[in-house]
């Protein structure tokens, strides 16, 4: 079984508005919580600020760790084909904004990043780790 370890963050402003990435390497492009995987040796919190840099062009203030969600993908609905199941921990932390300016990724897993209302959010295309993560925060 392969594993992958990743930090996310639940980033809010003062509007209450949410901070997502549209991911487009899955089946379907679909809106994900800004994050990714950890480099080997790198801490999660030096993750989910390298991770936030890349996908929205923010520095972030990490804050609280929310929690961890684990999770098994088959090897038959892995994105990338595998004949191995997926183990995934994703790491969430309460994250705010500390500098930067958004900015979109360039030849990365996500290609744009965007604020939300809560209920804009309800109606986008998005992965279940965006209602895992706001359900951890307390938002859903």
């Amino acid at each position: 079984m392969d594993m992958r370890v990743a930090a996310y963050a639940v980033v809010t402003d003062d509007d209450g508005r949410i901070l997502l990435a549209r991911w487009i390497e899955g089946r379907r492009v679909a809106w994900t919580m800004p994050g990714g995987g950890l480099e080997a040796g790198e801490a999660p919190e030096d993750a989910v600020r390298r991770e936030l840099r890349e996908e929205t062009g923010y520095s972030v203030k990490v804050g609280e760790l929310l929690g961890i969600h684990s999770r098994v993908i088959p090897a038959s609905q892995r994105v990338n084909k595998s004949d191995e199941p997926l183990h995934t921990l994703r790491i969430v932390y309460r994250a705010s904004v500390s500098g930067g300016r958004l900015r979109f990724e360039t030849d990365g897993s996500t290609d744009m990043a965007e604020w939300f209302t809560l209920d804009a959010v309800k109606e986008l295309q998005r992965v279940k780790l965006v209602d895992i993560a706001l359900r951890m925060a307390g938002i859903l």
